[in-house]
């Protein structure tokens, strides 16, 4: 195992800048706030809010894909860095498909997401389009040669979204419980994204714990090869169990891609969401938020109270188990999930210790 450290000094120098001007406005921070975000230098020591990135084997991200470290100067001075502005500020979210073995299920999961990333994004609106079933996209479509799970096209499911983005949208991000599949000569993709349109297509289907072994009931029995234009192989279709692992992993690739939108690139600093991943472990190992240089970034894009922010989390994490989140849909006969947040338990008293020093003299 490998430990990727910088110097205080370094660390110092990417989040503050040694721009007279950018340095000018980190002064206006609280002496709150720049003690949380200068937790950052004394990363990896005993007590600290911040770990160091430990890189775990060659097929990590940080190894496969070399890249630039991107301080806060950098991000400043990005010319095609998406700011929200008064015109643009809000965050749609698409689902295609369904999620969950049963519709309610469906719409509460996603009503988690999307609350998950109005706190998240602090400060945007974050709204739900209607959700659209996968013969809605006119997407091209496969079963794999390999896994025998059907894949869509990702291509075809971003040029979808460009014609359902409204016209005050910061962005807009499509979800899906199905596999994806960026061209015919690859196995699969993740998901993929056009950062200059604001538009991104993501898939969670490979975040199930059995996706990977011959029982996955999203393999088809059969080795069909179905038509381009029967979607009928998709009514039906598996779509794994809502679990606390699962939602844990979902807000975490949510965020992140998301948080690219703004500009933010590949984190090479410290441990921290908006670290790249090649594989699931790896993207286990991340932490559910940003690192102070990543976090200083998204504060200058968006403008919120960094203890407000987080009180939102803390709130996420906290609130009734048994409130769903659009109460006008709330009926006496409508069935309630619980929200699994067991795997977010170490993410709340991390937040909370960041609320301790956000309001230590307060």
């Amino acid at each position: 195992m490998k430990v990727i450290q910088y110097t205080p000094e370094k660390l110092q120098t990417a989040l503050v800048s040694n721009s007279q001007y950018l340095t000018k406005v980190y002064s206006k921070y609280t002496k709150e706030e720049k003690r949380l975000l200068e937790e950052g230098f004394h990363a990896g020591q005993p007590g600290s809010l911040f770990q160091l990135i430990t890189v775990h084997s060659d097929s990590d991200w940080i190894l496969a894909h070399p890249e630039e470290p991107e301080d806060f100067e950098a991000f400043y001075r990005k010319p095609y860095r998406k700011t929200p502005n008064e015109s643009q500020s809000t965050i749609y979210i698409q689902t295609i498909g369904s999620f969950g073995e049963v519709a309610a299920q469906t719409d509460q999961y996603v009503e988690w997401l999307r609350d998950y990333c109005q706190a998240f994004f602090y400060g945007l609106s974050v709204k739900l389009l209607p959700a659209v079933a996968v013969s809605e996209t006119k997407c091209s479509f496969r079963v794999n040669s390999n896994s025998y799970n059907l894949q869509i096209l990702t291509g075809d499911l971003l040029q979808f979204l460009k014609k359902r983005k409204p016209k005050d949208a910061f962005c807009i991000v499509g979800i899906t419980m199905i596999d994806l599949y960026p061209k015919d000569s690859w196995n699969f993709v993740f998901g993929q994204a056009s950062l200059t349109q604001g538009m991104g297509v993501f898939s969670f289907a490979r975040y199930d714990d059995n996706f990977y072994k011959r029982s996955y009931a999203g393999r088809l029995k059969k080795h069909l090869q179905p038509r381009q234009e029967d979607y009928s192989v998709f009514d039906g279709y598996y779509t794994p169990p809502i679990t606390s692992t699962l939602l844990l992993r979902s807000c975490k690739t949510m965020t992140h891609e998301i948080g690219h939108m703004f500009g933010i690139s590949h984190c090479q600093w410290l441990s921290c969401v908006m670290q790249g991943s090649n594989h699931l472990d790896e993207s286990d190992r991340r932490p559910l938020d940003f690192c102070p240089i990543c976090l200083r970034k998204l504060q200058f894009a968006i403008g919120f109270n960094i203890a407000e922010r987080y009180k939102a989390l803390l709130h996420w994490m906290e609130e009734d188990q048994t409130q769903t989140s659009v109460k006008a849909s709330a009926s006496h006969t409508a069935p309630h999930f619980t929200k699994p947040t067991e795997a977010f338990n170490a993410s709340k008293l991390w937040v909370c210790r960041c609320l301790e020093i956000l309001e230590k003299d307060q």
